[in-house]
């Protein structure tokens, strides 16, 4: 059975650590002990896309954390239009990276359309499944 968890975070910039806090936490709750600095990279860079594009003033973003078996899940909601598009920088830009990086680490990657707003979601495998600490079930 998939565990699962969620949380709702202000449109704050502590809210990307606090993100980051929370799903790492999750994990070594659970037993997974595997890819922790490739989930922390893809939940600031998802999270920070959120509150810079995507989160309007006076509303939230919701991180949860599905994991199923060697599969980690890891959504970002919010309720703001516009779909993320993965940016063709130079070299020499500051900036969009972000897409990328989690493109290049994740096993899948992808955007699902809700009204209003989306959910940006992204997918890594580990080698093996939670341990058993995590078969108490989904919170």
């Amino acid at each position: 059975m998939p565990l699962s968890r969620q949380y709702r975070f202000p449109r704050a910039r502590s809210s990307v650590g606090a993100a980051r806090t929370f799903v790492l936490e999750t994990l070594t709750e659970w037993g997974y002990r595997e890819r922790h600095d490739d989930v922390r990279l893809c939940v600031s860079e998802l999270a920070t896309n959120a509150l810079l594009h995507g989160v309007p003033p006076g509303r939230e973003f919701c991180v949860a954390l599905v994991a199923d078996g060697p599969l980690i899940r890891v959504e970002v909601r919010d309720s703001g239009g516009g779909s993320p598009q993965v940016a063709q920088e130079g070299a020499e830009a500051c900036g969009g990276r972000g897409l990328r990086l989690v493109m290049a680490l994740a096993d899948d990657f992808g955007v699902t359309s809700h009204n209003p707003g989306k959910t940006v979601w992204t997918v890594l495998k580990t080698a093996s499944a939670a341990v058993d600490g995590a078969q108490n079930g989904s919170n």
